[in-house]
């Protein structure tokens, strides 16, 4: 071979290597870590004194977090629905729990099915959607790795046995109260309504059985980029967790939340009615002397989730995959522990809608600023379209957040926007937060200076301007709402 030959060859070597590795620099791996109702309770977002999340935090220093991020709906399979489709409740009618989305929206595409038609290996496990079997749509996924639960009756719903059957664990309930056994009136979800101490360490629980399959698959070189989606059901009910995590503090000093005694006084109708859903389980909950051992078993629950989180960061920190891999972190809602005298999610104010959402990009080990700009969790799926150099979607409701990640600091006007249920929404802005309910009831809060939306501002005629221009974000159709026949 003469030396132009060589030249030739070498040249040409030369440019398929930088080819080779534009194309993988074009295609990074996504680590999707999922959890389940956690609220701002972390502590890179400062939430509550008690909590202790130090995986979470180092992720988020590491990456990118939004301290004003909202879900799309503050309910399971909806907000979950949302978020994967990047399609709000109001385009698709998946306003509740009971819907089987992919039954109903046969077309339309989701963050996975996106990546596995484009040439991704795409796998994921535990609770991606909300509660299997049937709400998983199992096409998306080039494997889906099924978990075992932790004694309760998700167990044998998983398994399609009857859920009449339940048995708590050791026959009772762990937070020893007989009278969720013995009410005319349990708590309408009173298989799930328990929390307590598991004798078991970590990776032995349903969860830690999903994360060891997780941890496994980023430990391995693969022939192509994957979307890894790891469902942790923590820290939903029941809050069972291992027991060292509520041996770090007593339940007598666990900090309650601050509240305004009466604090619905102020709220329009469909606001009261939001609101007094389910409170007779906050009732039961304060008159059984169990308020503060429920939040200690929650924020049990929340570092117990924080644990395992640190287990894929430790998979993926040890991996060949570390250096080309986003990692996105999101809960699917918050929860409420007596704000506006409700227990659960399934509001439109402030604490059922803020979670925590971190994007980390590869090989981000400087310190990133938070981002305070109001975004959605629906502005997923155009956000990693265009990190990951996929083909767009032309009907996609979020928007495209990665100019934040490179500058966290620049002007955002869109606001973040909550639904619950057909025409009731919320609008959160850097400082406000806007609701208006079908029937027309309204309320406003100014988080500058009202941080615990305890005043609402929309029944005072001084704030009609700023109520009309924040009701040009809402929405202006409406789907009618899909089946909402229950499971059984």
């Amino acid at each position: 071979m003469n030396l132009i030959n060589i030249r030739f060859f070498s040249i040409l070597f030369c440019i398929l290597v930088a080819q080779t590795a534009g194309v993988q620099a074009a295609r990074p791996n996504v680590l999707m870590i999922v959890v389940d109702d956690m609220n701002d309770w972390v502590g890179c977002m400062g939430g509550h004194p008690n909590a202790s999340t130090p995986n979470i935090d180092r992720l988020a220093e590491r990456g990118v977090l939004f301290t004003n991020a909202h879900c799309a709906a503050p309910v399971c399979n909806a907000s979950r629905v949302a978020t994967m489709t990047g399609l709000r409740p109001n385009s698709t009618g998946v306003y509740s729990n009971s819907v089987k989305w992919h039954q109903k929206l046969e077309n339309v595409p989701s963050i996975p099915q996106h990546f596995k038609s484009n040439g991704y290996e795409v796998v994921g496990g535990g609770k991606v959607y909300h509660h299997m079997p049937g709400f998983n749509r199992e096409s998306d996924w080039d494997f889906y790795f099924k978990q075992r639960f932790d004694g309760h009756f998700q167990q044998q719903l998983h398994r399609g046995e009857d859920v009449s059957s339940f048995r708590y664990p050791n026959g009772f309930p762990l937070n020893g109260i007989p009278a969720v056994k013995n009410l005319s009136r349990p708590p309408r979800n009173a298989r799930e309504f328990d929390w307590g101490p598991l004798d078991r360490d970590v990776l032995e629980t349903g969860d830690g059985e999903m994360i060891r399959w997780a941890a496994e698959f980023l430990k391995t070189e693969r022939e192509k980029p994957f979307l890894l989606v790891a469902g942790i059901y923590r820290p939903h009910l029941p809050f069972y967790a291992p027991k060292k995590y509520f041996d770090r503090l007593t339940s007598d000093a666990v900090a309650v939340p601050s509240v305004l005694e009466n604090d619905v006084a102020d709220l329009p109708e469909l606001g009261k009615a939001f609101a007094n859903q389910r409170r007779e389980d906050l009732r039961l909950v304060k008159a059984e002397g169990k308020y503060r051992e429920m939040i200690h078993a929650y924020l049990a629950s929340i570092s117990y989730a924080d644990a395992l989180v640190g287990e894929l960061l430790k998979a993926l920190d040890s991996s060949p995959n570390s250096n080309e891999t986003i990692v996105v972190f999101w809960s699917d809602h918050g929860w409420h522990f007596g704000e506006k005298e409700h227990l659960h999610k399934m509001t439109l104010w402030e604490r059922a809608t803020r979670i925590p959402f971190i994007v980390s990009m590869p090989g981000a080990a400087q310190l990133s600023p938070n981002c305070e700009a109001a975004i959605g969790l629906v502005d997923l799926f155009p956000t990693l379209i265009s990190l990951c150099n996929l083909p767009s979607i032309s009907r996609l409701d979020g928007n495209d957040i990665s100019p934040l990640l490179s500058n966290p600091h620049i002007k955002w006007e869109v606001p973040a926007l909550t639904t619950h249920g057909f025409g009731n929404h919320a609008v959160r802005t850097n400082r406000w937060r806007y609701i208006r309910y079908a029937d027309g009831g309204e309320e406003l809060y100014d988080h500058l200076n009202d941080p615990n939306e305890w005043h609402n501002l929309a029944v005072k005629s001084g704030t009609v301007k700023i109520r009309e221009q924040l009701s040009q974000w809402l929405p202006v159709a409406n789907a009618k709402p899909l089946s909402n026949k229950r499971i059984p």
